[in-house]
């Protein structure tokens, strides 16, 4: 059986090929980056990232699976979780209970599975490693017996964070290991965003986390204090046998009384989707991470939702739509580095960055008309969100800016974040709910996803040069900005350009 899973492992060819993927869905996704005093990028090691996203009679299936140290486990979730899954275990029969009682077995199955693979391989580094003679000069015997054990560690070490989406019966189950995120947008019957992040991140800032690995006989701030265990911030992770076979050598760990870092997922549900509107997004650390360095953490779920819902007006595939959002986040990320600001220190790199869309009945861009025909109308590019702007001046723009209260600009949207704090039971909840002050704006407000459409007879018409006329009024922009750099001279709005 060991041989056979082998096998699967090194070939390039899956049994979930086949499987049909579900068209409700997109994925995008890019590599890991690491930037140069010159500010161009360059890849640091191969894409550590998987996903799959597929539909059967019955139910729907998503994951995200960030890998560390080799794509080697998560690629392996990817190709035998959907077996765990897929393969008759669930029904609409099932209650919640079972589907989470099926939900946890799969991902125990998966995980001792995969140790399985390499059992062989961590017998011969254990054998190899009794051998080696330590504090003598190496012979070229004991050389090659070094070499073969750091090619083994290779083969061995790695592990992936995982978080997964069920949609059974109409009703929606996540299970989460580790530190990937769940979102679900809802929007209001007016017009309103509702994001409601689904889990926390496994980690020591975590309190229900660090309360279990205390009971374990772990010092709690200890754990605080190191952060990271053997590199990664994850309390729950699949494989890496380190952690989970050696505990004991590690410091932090090693009072533990038993295993603390596991692949037990923590699993959230059901909850139903009967009438709802809106999208669930799957995203990797890599993608969090990269906003949360170029942004600050405040309000990443804001500015991704934001995204979302802008591209998802503009675009008429689910597919173009992720891209454009994981492009999105990669060029502010990459803009925060060279801008040599406040928080450039933080942007020197990211991860691999993957984001699934699924759509809820919610309704994509007439993508196949031009802005004559009465198709896209394509705004100003502005930032969806920058909290650290140092500008002195706020401008209010009549742009053509979207309806939803998603996105944010100056002084045109006025948003509250309502938290609660959660209990051990209850999953984060974020309520997104913006006011739109816009002046000269066409847009609707009906929240029907129409964001960034105007019809052709609302469509600016080029005159006889065959120039547009402006649609924005920079008056303002210019009179406050001579006010803010004339030191108190009294200039006028007149500065515009000449």
């Amino acid at each position: 059986m060991a041989a056979q899973r082998r096998s699967l492992m090194q070939s390039h060819q899956s049994w979930t090929d086949d499987l049909p993927l579900c068209q409700l869905c997109g994925v995008g996704s890019a590599l890991n980056c690491v930037y140069g005093p010159d500010g161009k990028g360059t890849q640091s090691h191969p894409n550590e990232d998987g996903h799959f996203r597929f539909s059967t009679e019955s139910c729907y299936l998503y994951g995200v699976f960030d890998g560390f140290d080799g794509s080697r486990v998560a690629d392996f979730v990817c190709q035998c979780l959907t077996a765990e899954l897929l393969l008759g275990q669930l029904n609409s029969s099932h209650t919640d209970a079972d589907v989470k009682r099926v939900l946890t077995q799969a991902f125990d199955v998966v995980e001792k599975s995969y140790f399985e693979t390499i059992d062989d391989a961590l017998a011969e580094k254990a054998n190899l490693q009794t051998q080696l003679p330590e504090g003598v000069f190496l012979s070229a015997q004991t050389q090659k017996m070094s070499e073969r054990l750091k090619s083994l560690e290779q083969e061995v070490s790695g592990g992936a964070t995982a978080i997964v989406a069920l949609i059974l019966d109409n009703k929606l189950y996540i299970a989460n290991v580790g530190t990937n995120r769940a979102l679900l947008c809802k929007t209001t019957a007016d017009g309103q965003n509702q994001v409601i992040q689904i889990g926390r991140a496994h980690t020591t800032d975590n309190d229900d986390e660090l309360s279990r690995l205390t009971q374990l006989g772990l010092d709690p701030v200890g754990l605080r204090q190191v952060g990271l265990i053997l590199g990664q911030s994850s309390t729950r992770r699949i494989g890496d046998y380190k952690v989970k076979f050696n505990y004991t050598d590690i410091d932090v760990l090693s009072a533990a009384k038993n295993k603390p870092i596991i692949a037990e997922p923590e699993i959230h549900g059901s909850q139903s989707l009967e009438g709802v509107t809106g999208f669930l997004l799957l995203m990797s650390e890599g993608l969090i991470k990269a906003l949360e360095s170029a942004h600050g953490p405040e309000q990443v779920n804001q500015e991704i939702v934001a995204m979302v819902a802008a591209e998802l007006a503009l675009q008429s595939s689910l597919e173009a739509a992720a891209q454009s959002v994981v492009e999105r986040v990669k060029r502010l990320h990459h803009d925060a580095y060279v801008s040599g600001r406040q928080r450039a220190s933080h942007c020197a790199r990211h991860e691999d960055m993957t984001l699934l869309i699924r759509i809820i009945n919610y309704p994509l861009a007439e993508g196949s008309l031009t802005p004559t025909q009465g198709g896209r109308l394509y705004p100003v590019s502005v930032p969806y969100s920058n909290h650290q702007s140092t500008s002195k001046t706020s401008v209010t723009l009549s742009l053509v800016m979207p309806s939803q209260g998603t996105l944010t600009n100056g002084s045109n949207t006025a948003s509250t974040l309502k938290e609660d704090t959660p209990t051990a039971s209850q999953s984060p909840t974020a309520t997104l709910q913006s006011t739109n002050t816009h002046t000269q704006s066409s847009s609707s407000s009906s929240g029907d996803g129409s964001l960034f459409r105007q019809r052709a007879s609302q469509a600016a018409q080029p005159d006889e040069t065959g120039r547009v006329p402006p649609y924005v009024d920079f008056t303002q922009f210019y009179y406050l900005w001579g006010m803010d750099h004339s030191d108190g001279q009294g200039l006028t709005a007149d500065l515009g350009p000449q």
